[in-house]
């Protein structure tokens, strides 16, 4: 079985493009140390629910949009080995940096997950 991350986070429309750059040098960062697939979707079908939702959870303002993405790697072991030289890649380290996230990193939500079912 593989392991998968998954961060959900709000993004300003007019930001999308910023974004768009950040998580191709991000994929390409991702892929070179190992990950087996790196994914980052916009919402197209999402809307606030009762009780929560995508909306909700990233507590989402006018004029943004959530963005839901996944790393797939070999296993949990070589995801901590990957996310290690990830965050040390300097190709990532101007957006390390709040100011120049183009999101906010505060309404961002992530975890580590085991696969139960995989086709």
């Amino acid at each position: 079985m593989s392991y998968v991350d998954g961060f959900v986070m709000p993004v300003p429309e007019d930001r999308l493009a910023d974004y768009k750059k950040m998580a191709k040098v991000g994929a390409k960062v991702w892929m070179d140390h190992g990950a087996l697939a790196y994914t980052e979707c916009v919402a197209d079908d999402v809307k606030p629910g009762k009780v929560t939702s995508f909306p909700q959870a990233v507590k989402l303002k006018p004029g943004e949009v959530v963005v839901f993405s996944w790393i797939v790697y070999k296993n949990r072991r070589d995801r901590d080995r990957i996310m290690k030289k990830v965050m040390e890649d300097p190709r990532l380290a101007k957006y390390m940096d709040a100011k120049n996230m183009p999101f906010d990193g505060k309404r961002m939500f992530w975890g580590g997950f085991k696969p139960i079912v995989e086709a």
